[in-house]
């Protein structure tokens, strides 16, 4: 093996997301030399758009030379919310810091690999300390809807204010480092704008630039930002023992594009799911071909449902608070939370219909156009309603059963095929009759997105696996302990490692398991 000095790098991570940004912090206070590669731009509050009006500011489309922080990815059997920039999906999340339910740890597509509610109690821990999280203490208009739902339902004990990354100081009031013995950087108090999907430009919001990143790069680790990974190649010998050779090229610049490559002793891939399974898919076929037949199998959706209800009552505000700030747990396998963006954002009317369910998309269509002529009023209301985000309040409904998809690489991108059980779907009676309820106790019309209404294809914002855990190279891409079969030092780290449905936010499974895997990583040798 090539001596540790003849390297750029001991480890380069690829993306700086929630799995990420733990690494470069971990490896980094092992004394090793760290480098994170982000597709993104470096963003500040300054960079934030108000509303998601701009859409510039707030969409990743560089074919359109706009670099903002949200992309969405159409695909045949589901479309995908995402974050892009160096903080990852952090950026955009609406928050929450979730621990699964019990049925997630002993799911049998990973319990035979260790006893993760066990193995990852003290990691949860770890992480929810890291990102400040508190539970939410203000309870807005639809949270008080939705815990009366819960008493409607019989569940009003299984309503609750969730943990949150917001640090709740005194309104918009800078203050030194609260979290880590002034070692962070500073911070202010959030107002409850709910502009946390849009980006904090309050520096309220917990994002991972704001402490484990931040931390990293006080121990030396460097973050490269506008750079996209296309190549990582084994040095010496095939398995990757002798080090890699990682090539980038620039994401934002439109010709001519700068392009580099950094060695390194060892690679954590950490781009989420569209970015790590994407890129394997690529380097199976070439420069790492030892690579698990199972890349991009045991894709899961969360298995969710968006469902906006919009309150017919000009007086209603649903846009107060955070992003999300209450959770009810329906049943043993689901959950619904609430979902808010700023006063002002109303790009998502233009993708709303009548929320109309059934397999059928005929019947759908017919539905559309009988709520038409049956609600008029209704509907004029919804269409000509004065501020949308002010007025409408997104159900997210999430459950645990599984589905899996298989995504490959072909010609024109991406594509998903169904590997079993039956195809996501958007369709969830129970979802449908929660959001009848809601709107009936807020006096508002529930509505979906066109594409799942004429479609017929669900929305997630919490898109996971494509790089299973297994006991083996055909069981897996990855070991229990995130490890690459088939690759020396080479890890994943991020949402396609996730191998069973948490039915909730992944984000905080995603860093305790990556806590995890860097526990179990050396120290570097002195």
């Amino acid at each position: 093996m090539a001596e540790k000095q003849e390297f750029d790098y001991d480890y380069t991570i690829i993306g700086s997301g929630f799995g990420g940004s733990v690494a470069a912090l971990r490896l980094s206070e092992k004394g090793y030399k760290v480098l994170v590669i982000e597709k993104g731009k470096w963003l500040t509050e300054r960079d934030f758009p108000k509303t998601n009006w701009n859409l510039k500011r707030w969409l990743w489309l560089p074919a359109l030379r706009f670099y903002g922080l949200f992309q969405m990815t159409f695909l045949r059997h589901v479309t995908i919310m995402s974050g892009v920039g160096v903080g990852g999906g952090s950026l955009v999340f609406a928050n929450t810091l979730v621990v699964p339910k019990r049925g997630f740890f002993q799911a049998d597509t990973w319990a035979h690999l260790a006893n993760w509610e066990e193995e990852l109690k003290d990691f949860y821990g770890v992480s929810l300390t890291m990102l400040g999280a508190t539970p939410n203490p203000h309870l807005q208009v639809g949270d008080k809807a939705l815990q009366e739902l819960a008493r409607q339902i019989g569940r009003e004990d299984h309503f609750e204010a969730t943990n949150v990354a917001v640090y709740f100081g005194e309104p918009e009031i800078t203050v030194p480092d609260p979290y880590f013995n002034g070692k962070g950087p500073a911070r202010a108090g959030c107002n409850l704008c709910g502009g946390c999907l849009l980006g904090c430009r309050y520096n309220a919001k917990n994002t991972l630039d704001k402490n484990y990143l931040y931390l990293a790069q006080q121990n030396g680790a460097k973050v490269r930002a506008e750079a996209e990974v296309y190549d990582v190649v084994p040095l010496g010998r095939d398995d990757g023992a002798g080090g890699y050779e990682v090539k980038w090229r620039s994401s934002t610049a439109r010709l001519n594009k700068p392009k580099g490559k950094y060695t390194c002793r060892g690679v954590v891939f950490a781009g989420g799911v569209l970015g790590t399974v994407q890129l394997l898919l690529s380097l199976k076929q070439s420069s790492l071909p030892r690579l698990s037949e199972r890349v991009g199998s045991a894709v899961r959706t969360n298995s969710e449902s968006l469902i906006a209800i919009t309150a017919l009552d000009k007086k209603t505000v649903f846009s107060d608070g955070i992003a999300l700030g209450t959770i009810l747990h329906t049943d043993e396998n689901s959950h619904l939370e609430l979902v808010r963006y700023p006063a002002g954002s109303g790009f998502w009317r233009l993708l709303s219909l009548p929320a109309a369910h059934h397999s059928n998309v005929m019947v759908r269509i017919m539905r559309v156009l009988v709520d038409f002529a049956t609600h008029p009023l209704k509907n004029s209301k919804v269409i000509l309603v004065d501020d949308w985000a002010k007025r409408t309040q997104v159900l997210l409904f999430m459950q645990t059963i599984n589905s899996y998809l298989r995504l490959n690489k072909g010609r024109l991108g991406m594509q998903t095929s169904v590997a079993k059980g039956q195809k996501p779907t958007a369709f969830i009676p129970e979802a449908m009759m929660l959001a009848n309820r809601y709107a009936s106790i807020v006096n508002g019309k529930p509505c979906s997105l066109l594409t799942e209404t004429l479609l017929g294809i669900p929305t997630t914002a919490h898109i996971l696996g494509g790089c299973p855990m297994g006991e083996s190279k055909e069981e897996g891409v990855i070991g229990a302990d995130n490890h690459v079969w088939g690759y020396d030092n080479m890890l994943i780290c991020d949402g396609s490692m996730i191998s069973a449905n948490p039915g909730v936010n992944p984000a905080l499974t995603i860093m305790a398991l990556a806590e995890r895997a860097m526990s179990k990583i050396a120290p570097a040798p002195r």
